[in-house]
């Protein structure tokens, strides 16, 4: 299974950055392989509006799974839902955290936002 991690840095040793559609990087992670791919988002970083949308159609093209992120803004989640992505959150940890934490099911699959738009 393929996941996306928003993170803070480019590597699994990051924190997770707590805001989907203006983390600074995604990191996807096979869960299976444990290969780490990490893709530069800064071009959402400073966006006046349409970050998480943004962001969400990025992850969509990454071909994952799942996602796991701090929180998730309501138009966030309508993309990835649109594109049968699941939503995970978690709180501050590692991307390794994270993603050791999914693959021990102790993250759960939440159904809505769990922020409000333009969540800073």
């Amino acid at each position: 299974m393929k996941v996306a991690v928003t993170s803070q840095g480019e590597d699994l040793s990051s924190e997770i950055d707590p805001r989907f559609g203006r983390a600074k990087w995604l990191i996807v992670v096979d869960t299976e392989t444990e290969k780490s791919e990490a893709h530069d988002n800064t071009v959402n970083l400073n966006a006046a509006q349409g970050a998480g949308i943004q962001t969400g159609q990025n992850i969509a093209n990454l071909d994952v799974d799942a996602v796991i992120s701090g929180n998730v803004g309501p138009n966030a989640f309508r993309t990835l839902s649109a594109a049968n992505v699941k939503v995970f959150l978690a709180g501050k940890q590692t991307v390794r955290q994270a993603i050791d934490s999914f693959k021990a099911g102790k993250l759960e699959v939440v159904d809505r936002a769990n922020v409000e738009g333009h969540w800073v």
